[in-house]
């Protein structure tokens, strides 16, 4: 284990920046507010450093045209040679979809600018791969339903960092992730937050300025609406299902489905506040999931995507629309704590540096038959806030206790109320 991180910081070093090995305690605590100040340096360096150890092993070896030479495929509870043909491009989708923010973060000052650069860089060279029928590394978005899916998280990385991961793709790989994107109409979604994924990628589509269709956003949209229950919550489908799917895919999905749109057709902008008031109150919700310790109720499916269960909260901190009562420091420390408690269990990444099945650790019972090893890197949609500069306050304010740690050390707070 000592040697593989020292080898990954060498790699760091190499790629212009070095950072700490080791973060803070979850439950740090400083009065440096200042820009830059030790608190947030630290949280910034430690999810650096977290988020490069997931994505590194994707979007290197798929700029190097060996990804599916060297990816394992765990799934150990489903059909293997099934998953095997989509595992990929679960894995790139994902990626990507968590790491946008960050290489679209135009600021390029700072120790951490070169690597992000050269990440990006890799990043093209990899779809550039991934688009490319006579490349080894060329994903099929047609080999089964799960590539809607994740045709649907890649598109939602172009919409995160249109001008790092769209702008400056080559024009003839392009011209391949259109024709690529437009071959999942073929895909029939399920009733339910697949909807979605149809939706995704007709706004990526129209975004693209490609041929795009109006029927499926208008489905996902007013379906989703149908499917409100109250308090920030839709079902998945008409039922409600007690997950984290409302932050995987369904209010990430709402948000940025109406607002990319909006560009295009304002056919559905009166939906819009509607959507952002039932996500600030989902994220002050999640917000009080997080436990003392770092932990959260393992309930429902898909729980191997690990600290990816607060992609909500994650986005609500990076849109800087984070809910009344929950201020940067205090979602800073939470999401700290959640990313800390799911990534750095013991067993966590394989000896090679691929992410394994599980919550804490490696716990392949945890997985259902459609989870294999591409599925579990939707744990980068956590990073999402280093798309904000060093210099926001996400960063700069004083690390603070969540509101599970201020309540459970016995601090007197205002009562929690309904949307």
């Amino acid at each position: 284990m000592e040697n593989r991180r020292r080898g990954f910081l060498r790699n760091l070093a190499y790629a212009g920046v070095l950072l700490p090995a080791q973060g803070p305690p979850a439950n740090a605590q400083t009065t440096d507010t200042r820009p830059g100040g030790p608190a947030g340096n630290r949280d910034r360096a430690l999810w650096l450093d977290l988020l490069r150890r997931v994505a590194s092993p994707v979007i290197e070896h798929l700029a190097s045209n060996r990804l599916r030479e060297r990816m394992p495929v765990e799934c150990p509870t489903g059909k293997v040679e099934d998953r095997r043909k989509v595992t990929h491009l679960e894995a790139v989708g994902r990626t990507l979809a968590g790491i946008a923010p960050w290489l679209e973060l135009d600021d390029p000052a700072g120790e951490e600018a070169a690597a992000r650069r050269r990440l990006a860089e890799l990043a093209r060279a990899g779809l550039a791969h991934a688009s490319d029928p006579a490349a080894p590394d060329a994903l099929s978005f047609e080999a089964g339903a799960q590539c809607l899916v994740d045709a649907a998280f890649l598109a939602h990385a172009f919409l995160r960092a249109p001008r790092e991961l769209w702008q400056k793709l080559d024009a003839a790989a392009q011209k391949r992730v259109l024709a690529a994107m437009a071959s999942t109409r073929a895909i029939k979604p399920y009733n339910s937050n697949w909807l979605l994924f149809s939706a995704m990628v007709e706004t990526f589509l129209a975004r693209a300025g490609a041929e795009w269709h109006e029927a499926p956003i208008e489905t996902a949209l007013r379906s989703h609406m149908d499917w409100y229950k109250g308090d920030g919550i839709y079902g998945d489908g008409p039922e409600l299902h007690w997950d984290y799917y409302n932050s995987y895919v369904i209010q990430p999905f709402l948000i940025d489905v109406v607002e990319r749109i909006g560009a295009v057709s304002d056919r559905w902008s009166t939906l819009r506040e509607g959507i952002l008031q039932r996500a600030r109150r989902y994220a002050q919700i999640q917000e009080r999931l997080v436990a003392p310790d770092g932990s959260f109720p393992a309930v429902g499916r898909s729980i191997p995507y690990r600290c990816g269960a607060f992609q909500l909260l994650a986005q609500m901190a990076l849109r800087r629309e984070l809910p009344e009562g929950v201020s940067p420091g205090q979602a800073r420390g939470a999401i700290t704590a959640v990313i800390r408690r799911t990534l750095e269990a013991p067993g966590t990444f394989d000896e090679q540096g691929w992410l394994r099945i599980g919550l804490a650790g490696h716990q392949p019972r945890l997985a259902e038959g459609y989870i294999s090893t591409g599925s579990l890197y939707l744990c980068s949609v956590a990073f999402l806030p280093l798309g904000l500069p060093a210099k926001d306050p996400f960063w700069t304010d004083s690390a603070a206790e969540w509101t599970s740690r201020r309540l459970w050390s016995g601090q007197d707070l205002p009562a929690d109320h309904a949307l």
